[in-house]
C-alpha cells in the first residue's frame, strides 16, 4: 500500500482501524483514570503525560497513512501541539505547577478545532467524518470548561476522563460509520441486478 496516495477502500479500511484502535486507547485509558490512578499519583501522573504523548501518535501516524504532511497540514499541527502539550505537561507536574487543567483546556480547544478542520476537509471522501466534526467542536467546548475549572478542586485526571470517554465513543461511532458503509457498499456489489 503506498503511504502517499492510497485508495479510497485502503483509506476508508486504514481509518476504520485509526478510530477503532483510538477508542480502544481512550477507554483503556479511562478506566486506568478512575480505578487505579485513585490511589496512585505514580499512575495519574503517567497517564496525564501518556494521553497528549499518544494523540501526537495517532495524528502524525494518521498523517502519514492519509496522503503524508502535505496532504495533512492539520494532523501535523495537532500532533505538534499535542507534543508540546506532553512537554507542558510533564515539566507542570515535575514543578508541582497547579496549571494542569488549564493546559489541557487550551489544548482541547486548539486540537479539537484542528480536528474539526480535518474532518470539514475530508467529508466529501471519507465516510464518519460528520462524527469527528461534532467531536472536534466538543472538544473545543470542554476546553473552555477546563480553563473555567483551573484552580477549583477538581480531581484532574478524573475530570479529563470524562472528556477522554467522550472522545472514546465519538471514535467509536465513526469506525463504526466507515465499517456498516463498507458493508453496505459490498452487499450492494454482491446483489443480482435485474435485466
Amino acid at each position: 500500500m503506498s503511504n502517499t496516495n492510497p485508495s479510497a477502500l485502503q483509506r476508508a479500511a486504514w481509518l476504520r482501524k485509526l478510530y477503532f484502535v483510538r477508542a480502544a486507547f481512550s477507554f483503556a485509558w479511562v478506566a486506568l483514570a478512575f480505578t487505579v490512578a485513585k490511589g496512585s499519583p505514580v499512575v495519574a501522573t503517567a497517564l496525564l503525560v501518556v494521553y497528549p504523548a499518544w494523540d501526537a501518535l495517532a495524528n502524525l501516524w494518521d498523517a502519514r497513512m492519509t496522503g503524508g504532511a502535505k496532504a495533512n497540514p492539520t494532523q501535523v499541527a495537532n500532533a505538534w501541539m499535542s507534543a508540546l502539550v506532553t512537554v507542558a505537561v510533564a515539566v507542570s507536574l515535575g514543578l508541582h505547577l497547579q496549571i494542569i487543567l488549564a493546559i489541557f483546556g487550551v489544548w482541547a480547544i486548539v486540537a479539537g478545532l484542528l480536528q474539526l478542520a480535518t474532518a470539514i476537509r475530508r467529508r466529501k471522501g471519507d465516510k464518519g467524518q460528520w462524527v469527528m466534526m461534532l467531536s472536534g467542536a466538543q472538544s473545543a467546548l470542554a476546553g473552555g470548561f477546563f480553563v473555567a475549572q483551573q484552580g477549583s478542586a477538581a480531581p484532574v485526571v478524573q475530570t479529563f476522563g470524562g472528556y477522554a470517554a467522550v472522545g472514546a465513543v465519538y471514535f467509536l461511532i465513526s469506525g463504526a460509520v466507515i465499517w456498516i458503509q463498507r458493508a453496505k457498499g459490498r452487499n450492494d456489489r454482491l446483489a443480482p441486478r435485474e435485466v
